[in-house]
C-alpha cells in the first residue's frame, strides 16, 4: 500500500469513489445525483486529501480541514471524509489512511484532531477507537436517515 497527497488528476477517480461508496453508515446528504459536482472545490483540494493505493489503483482517501475558520482554533484539524473501495475494505486502508492523516496533521502543527461519526457506524467507530480516538460528545438523533433517528458522535484525541 501506498499513502500519498492526492493531485489534481485523481479528481475524476475520487469523485466516482466517493459515488461508490456513500451509504446512510456515514452520509447525511443525499445520494449524489448526475449531473455530479465536482470532487474538489474552493474549500477543499488535492492539498486537503490523503489517499491510499494498492497495486496502483487509488481505492481510499481521507480529507482534513479546519473544525472552523478561526484563528484560536488554529491548533485543531478535523477528519472530514474516510472513504475506501468496497474492494479494499479489510486490508488496512482505513486505518493507514487514518495513521497518515494524524501525521500530517502533526506535521502542519496540530495539537489535536477530530472527527464525527454517526452512532450507528460501529465499523468506523471501532477503528477510530483502535487509534486513540474517544468519544467527547455526542448529540442524540441529530439525523434522520432512512426513517430512523441517528446520533451524530464527536471524538477526538490528542497529538
Amino acid at each position: 500500500m501506498h499513502i500519498r497527497h492526492a493531485t489534481l488528476d485523481d479528481e475524476d477517480t475520487l469523485g466516482r469513489l466517493d459515488r461508490a461508496t456513500w451509504s446512510t453508515l456515514h452520509a447525511v446528504s443525499p445520494r449524489p445525483q448526475p449531473p455530479y459536482a465536482p470532487f474538489y472545490s474552493e474549500r477543499f483540494g488535492p492539498r486537503d486529501h490523503l489517499v491510499a493505493e494498492l497495486d496502483g489503483v487509488l481505492v481510499g482517501y481521507i480529507r482534513l480541514g479546519f473544525p472552523t475558520p478561526l484563528a484560536s482554533n488554529a491548533h485543531v484539524r478535523q477528519i472530514q471524509g474516510l472513504a475506501v473501495a468496497a474492494e479494499a475494505r479489510g486490508a488496512g486502508v482505513g486505518r493507514a489512511l487514518l495513521r497518515a492523516v494524524q501525521e500530517e496533521a502533526r506535521k502542519l502543527g496540530a495539537r489535536r484532531i477530530t472527527l464525527r461519526v454517526l452512532g450507528h457506524n460501529t465499523p468506523a467507530r471501532r477503528l477510530y477507537e483502535s487509534e486513540g480516538f474517544v468519544v467527547e460528545g455526542v448529540l442524540p438523533e441529530e439525523f434522520l436517515l432512512d426513517g430512523t433517528y441517528v446520533d451524530d458522535v464527536f471524538m477526538g484525541r490528542s497529538l
